[in-house]
């Protein structure tokens, strides 16, 4: 026999959430939203609710069609920020059910069903636990693909043999996790392994959740390339990109330009001397000036000059991007001793230690085997405590 205290202490007991303690005053929806609020409100379920009721709104003028691009991107926006919250929006709503549910369990002391509701709030969490995960990565390209190289550094053909580990171990992770992974370039060791791998692992937060592979990784082993069988310590670096999508052609909005006309200074005949055939075109927030005065049209002149204009600001963007890029490459490291950001010991024991978070496993062919996922999440959390 259970009363409504017993059930709601046996859901303390295994962690769960203290609304079954006194119903009349928590729901569901608080419960969890509390662990949000607890990760720095990273996700805001309300807010962003309010922020697509917003958009919504826009599709509602009269004049919403009036720019079809600029419709298009509104209702993408809205589609892709509901695919966001929907998970959260059905946790929610079993979780007010799991609720109404474990009340009715005290109230009719139904063991059968109240086993039920602790079993469904177990998984409950475990899919909370793994929405959250999400939420931590808003970065700003943590929803792109991903760009690894791999690097041997001191070691030798060890280091050489580790860099080809490595890679295989992403290989295992990327499919593990339903990620499209590709080797694009090797270059291999002289006796063994490779000296680099680079390749890409394409999917929805590929790099959010590999940028924490981004350092010096170090191997503990009995060398199955010594004679003597002893142990040695090998090196390699991960370096984590994203893979970033280039336009082949820059946006400019019309009020950002300032076109002049006037006519062409060179030889050309009595047409270009009499008719402002040429045009400059002044863009207004970068001071970027070009012009052309080849064509005998002042259409064709000005189709000219946007050209140039538009390959001279893709070209402005593309070193903002490198520059972006080192950015998020940060500070070289000499890939040695000292520098690792976590050690694959497999002799005289078995240990993964990362020792930026002091996440430890013990079974260490699992990890290499592409079982990372607790070193990844482990870093996204570090990262906002």
């Amino acid at each position: 026999m259970i009363t409504a205290l017993p059930l709601a202490r046996s859901l303390r007991e295994v962690r769960r959430y203290p609304c079954l303690t006194s119903p009349k005053y928590w729901t569901a929806r608080e419960c969890f939203c509390s662990p949000w609020t607890r990760c720095g409100g990273i996700f805001d379920l309300a807010g962003k609710e309010k922020e697509i009721a917003a958009l919504e709104t826009k599709t509602e003028a009269p004049d919403f069609w009036a720019d079809s691009s600029a419709a298009q991107k509104i209702l993408t926006e809205i589609s892709r920020r509901k695919r966001a919250i929907e998970p959260w929006q059905a946790l929610l709503k079993r979780a007010d059910d799991l609720v109404a549910l474990a009340e009715l369990a005290a109230e009719e002391t139904d063991e059968a069903t109240a086993a039920e509701v602790l079993a469904d709030l177990e998984k409950a969490e475990n899919d909370r636990q793994k929405l959250e995960i999400l939420t931590l990565l808003s970065g700003e390209y943590d929803t792109h693909g991903a760009l690894l190289s791999i690097n041997a550094g001191a070691g030798g053909t060890e280091s050489c043999d580790w860099v080809e580990m490595l890679g295989r171990m992403y290989l295992r992770w990327a499919e593990k996790n339903g990620y499209t992974a590709e080797v694009m370039d090797t270059l291999p060791g002289e006796q063994a392994g490779a000296k680099s791998i680079t390749m890409s692992i394409s999917g929805p937060f590929a790099y959010g959740y590999l940028k924490a592979e981004k350092g010096v990784h170090r191997l503990v082993r009995i060398s199955p390339f010594d004679a003597n069988a002893r142990r040695h310590t090998s090196f390699a670096s991960v370096d984590v990109l994203p893979e970033v999508e280039q336009d082949d052609e820059v946006a400019i909005a019309p009020d950002e330009l300032r076109v002049e006309t006037f006519r062409a200074g060179s030889a050309g005949g009595q047409h270009m001397q009499k008719n402002e055939t040429a045009v400059r075109i002044i863009h207004i927030p970068t001071g970027m000036v070009v012009q052309c005065q080849n064509e005998r049209s002042q259409q064709r002149n000005k189709m000219s000059a946007m050209k140039v204009l538009q390959a001279r600001l893709l070209e402005v963007q593309r070193r903002e991007q490198e520059e972006k890029m080192a950015e998020i490459r940060g500070q070289h490291t000499d890939i040695a001793w000292g520098n690792q950001i976590r050690s694959y010991v497999l002799h005289p024991y078995s240990l993964v230690k990362d020792h930026r978070t002091n996440v430890e496993v013990g079974n260490a062919t699992a990890v290499l085997d592409g079982e990372i996922d607790a070193f990844l999440e482990a870093f996204l959390r570090h990262k906002i405590s």
